[in-house]
C-alpha cells in the first residue's frame, strides 16, 4: 500500500515524511483492517514529525483522525462487519487493569497505545485497529468532514466538559487559539448555552469564529484580556505565555484547561495576578472512549460543521507545513 512514512523527524518545511510502498498491516483476532477514506491532520502529527515528542516507533506512519471502511475483520469481532464506516481515533489500546483504567480514567493508562504514534496510523491506504477502540460513523457526512471529529472534536469536548462541568446559560468561556479543535468547540459551547469568547492572533481565524457562533472575538495582544471576566477558559494555542493570559482573564474560582500534548515553557507566574482566588489550571491528556461516544452523539445531534482544507496523500508534508504556518482555515485532512 501507499503511505507517508516518518523516517527521521525534522522541520515540516523540510518534508520529513517520505512517500513509500509498505506492507498492508496484519490484524489479530480482535482487530479490523480499515481502508482509509480520509485522515485528519492534527497538531500532534506536527509535533511527532518535527521531533517535539520522543520517537516511539521507527518508520512511523502518522495520522490518528481516520475515517474509512472495514475490509477485513478478526474472528473475535462481533460489533462490526465488513463495509461499516468507522472512525479510528488517537487512543488505540489500554491495559484495562491499572488503577487508572479501573477508575474510569483510561486516558491516563500507564501502558496506553496511540494510533499514528506508538502504532502506524492513517496517512496510508489501510490502517489496522482494535475493534474495541473504534466507532461507527454516519454515512451521511463526507469522510473528510468527519475526520476532525476523531481527535480535534473529542479532545476539545473533554477540555470543555472539564473546564465547565456544569454549563449554565450565558457562561463566558474563553477559547485561546483557533484551529481544528477550537472551531468545533466553539460550536458545541454555543449550542450548549455558553458564550464562547475567542482570542487569536489571526484576524481571518476570528472571522470564522464569528461565523461559527462565537459571542465575542479579540485579537491576541490587542485586547484587555483581564477585563474579559471569563468563567473558564481553554488554551488551544501551544504557548505557555497564553496560559498566563487565560489565568489572568478568568474570574475567581474559574478553571483553565490546557489540551496540549506539547507546548513551550510557561513563564514565571505571579501568584496574585494569575492564581489567587481559587483559580485552577490543568492539562488534558488524550480522552476516554466515553468522551468519544459523548462527543460523537453531540456532533450528530447539533450537526456540528467541520471546515476542512483537503490534501492528497502525497501532499501530507504540505499539510503539516500549512498547519505550522497558521494558514489552515478550520481543520486539514488528507483525502484518499
Amino acid at each position: 500500500m501507499k503511505a507517508m512514512v516518518l523516517r527521521t523527524p525534522g522541520p515540516a518545511e523540510s518534508s520529513p515524511l517520505v512517500h513509500a510502498d509498505v506492507g498492508i498491516p496484519a490484524i489479530g483476532d480482535g482487530g479490523v483492517l480499515v481502508k482509509v477514506e480520509a485522515c485528519g491532520v492534527c497538531r500532534t502529527d506536527l509535533h511527532i514529525a518535527e521531533g517535539d515528542l520522543p520517537v516511539m516507533k521507527e518508520n512511523l506512519i502518522p495520522g490518528h483522525e481516520v475515517v474509512g471502511r472495514i475490509v477485513d475483520i478478526g474472528r473475535d469481532v462481533h460489533a462490526f462487519k465488513k463495509g461499516d464506516r468507522v472512525g479510528v481515533p488517537w487512543l488505540r489500546w489500554t491495559c484495562g487493569k491499572c488503577e487508572f483504567c479501573l477508575s474510569g480514567r483510561e486516558n491516563l493508562c500507564r501502558e496506553k497505545r496511540f494510533t499514528g504514534y506508538s502504532d502506524d496510523g492513517g496517512y496510508s491506504e489501510f490502517v489496522s485497529a482494535n475493534a474495541d477502540y473504534i466507532f461507527k460513523l454516519s454515512e451521511s457526512l463526507p469522510p473528510e468532514l468527519a475526520a476532525p471529529y476523531l481527535c480535534s472534536g473529542i479532545i476539545g469536548y473533554r477540555a470543555f466538559k472539564l473546564a465547565c462541568p456544569s454549563v449554565r446559560d450565558g457562561a463566558r468561556i474563553g477559547i485561546f487559539g483557533f484551529g481544528g479543535s477550537a472551531h468545533l468547540t466553539v460550536q458545541l459551547a454555543s449550542k450548549l448555552g455558553a458564550r464562547a469568547v475567542v482570542v487569536s492572533r489571526g484576524k481571518e481565524h476570528l472571522e470564522l469564529a464569528r461565523d461559527l457562533g462565537a459571542y465575542e472575538t479579540y485579537v491576541s495582544g490587542e485586547a484587555d484580556l483581564p477585563g474579559l471576566r471569563l468563567d473558564s477558559a481553554i488554551v488551544f494555542a501551544p504557548s505557555g505565555r497564553v496560559v498566563l493570559q487565560a489565568l489572568e482573564a478568568i474570574k475567581p474560582g474559574g478553571s483553565v484547561a490546557v489540551p496540549a500534548i506539547h507546548m513551550d515553557a510557561i513563564p514565571e507566574m505571579d501568584y496574585a495576578r494569575h492564581l489567587f482566588g481559587e483559580k485552577k489550571v490543568f492539562s488534558v491528556e488524550a480522552n476516554t472512549r466515553s468522551d468519544a461516544r459523548e462527543f460523537l452523539a453531540y456532533a450528530e445531534r447539533f450537526k456540528l460543521k467541520s471546515i476542512v482544507e483537503t490534501f492528497s496523500l502525497e501532499d501530507a508534508n504540505m499539510a503539516l507545513s500549512s498547519l505550522k504556518g497558521g494558514s489552515i482555515r478550520g481543520a486539514a485532512a488528507i483525502k484518499l
